[in-house]
């Protein structure tokens, strides 16, 4: 398999595009009266998804299709301009802002869809049949989020969001299409873990926050001094498994990768949130942990799964060590709601676990 290298343009436009998803996670610290309410917490995911979806689409064209030109430069360029427009749309108040975010993600997604028909024109064999099939399929996700312009309302959500599941769903249906021209398995895992370290350092924003929101005192030093354990856990466990124990010579359509990451990235924003929360004791407590532990096994779980499908067989892992960490973490989840544990505790319970992960698997 040719080793495809990130480029220097494909890592600005990923610095862009995390400055969204950073803006979109922000959503989250909006609590009232101790409360982060199921409106919250949707609006968030429903921001985010198609912010996404915007990323992976061009993502995956350069994956396949994509050449340090000229042309994918400017076309690259473009799309950094609609990022822009769709990054400062976003807020909690999403409906006052929708016209500025749907032209920024439409536009987003049509220069993909333009540069399927463009490529199609220059290729030949399978390469021109997935660009035939992606370049004209995507027209009708973006047709219909389009339509979301002549209705009010919850409508409005609706029909936009019925555009973006066509869009993220067609991949799938069409699998027996793209298994002909699999993804380079080196440059997508490359790609996307970029992607998972830039978020991850959000993580490393909510200890300035912590150390800033205080005096510097033993609980907030030892605060913020579990939680950088916790993300170089995270960190160690994620980039040793990536560097050891992936076999990058794996060729399939990578939709493993790319609908796992989906929630590797969801929990990445969720706790990076949920560590300000936790530390400036603005949620209800039972409230408090269902967010952090549920940020924690949501990111256990995709990780465990991507990860699981691209090792060697020889590092394949068994059930009994994932069976053993789910335990562990089943067991401070519920230690924690029958007592009312300190936060530097549950922190330093939290970095232990991630401890562990990095330990047993990598």
């Amino acid at each position: 398999m040719i080793i495809k290298k990130v480029t220097w343009l494909e890592l600005f436009y990923d610095l862009l595009f995390v400055a969204a998803v950073s803006k979109a996670s922000h959503v989250l610290l909006h609590v009232e009266h101790e409360t982060l309410s199921l409106e919250t917490l949707g609006k968030f995911v429903l921001i985010f998804i198609p912010i996404w979806w915007a990323w992976v689409g061009q993502t995956l064209f350069v994956n396949r299709y994509g050449q340090d030109t000229v042309m994918h430069r400017i076309f690259l360029i473009i799309q950094l301009f609609f990022v822009l427009i769709m990054t400062a749309s976003l807020s909690v108040d999403f409906d006052a802002n929708y016209l500025p975010f749907l032209i920024g993600y439409l536009g987003l997604r049509i220069m993909t869809a333009v540069q399927y028909h463009y490529s199609h024109s220059r290729e030949s064999g399978h390469l021109r049949s997935t660009a035939r099939y992606l370049g004209s399929r995507f027209w009708i996700g973006l047709t219909i989020s389009a339509c979301s312009l002549f209705f009010d309302s919850w409508l409005r959500y609706a029909v936009l969001y019925a555009g973006i599941v066509l869009d993220v769903l067609l991949p799938l249906t069409g699998r027996r299409i793209l298994v002909k021209t699999p993804a380079n398995t080196h440059h997508l895992l490359e790609r996307f873990s970029l992607f998972a370290l830039i978020l991850l350092g959000e993580s490393v924003v909510s200890i300035l926050a912590v150390l800033q929101s205080s005096s510097w005192t033993g609980t907030s030093v030892g605060f913020a001094a579990l939680t950088f354990v916790l993300i170089i856990a995270i960190w160690w466990q994620y980039y040793d498994n990536l560097e050891k124990k992936v076999d990058m010579h794996i060729q399939t359509a990578g939709q493993t990768i790319i609908y796992g990451h989906l929630f590797i990235y969801l929990s990445l924003c969720m706790l990076a949130a949920s560590i300000q929360l936790l530390f400036l004791d603005q949620l209800h407590y039972g409230q408090m942990l269902n967010l952090l532990f549920g940020s924690v096994l949501l990111y256990f779980a995709s990780t465990a799964l991507v990860f699981q499908v691209y090792r060697h067989k020889q590092h394949q892992l068994g059930m009994k060590p994932l069976a053993l960490l789910t335990l562990i973490l089943a067991c401070f989840y519920v230690l924690d709601l029958l007592v009312h544990v300190p936060n530097v505790l549950i922190m330093g319970e939290l970095a232990l676990f991630f401890a562990l992960y990095a330990r047993i698997t990598a």
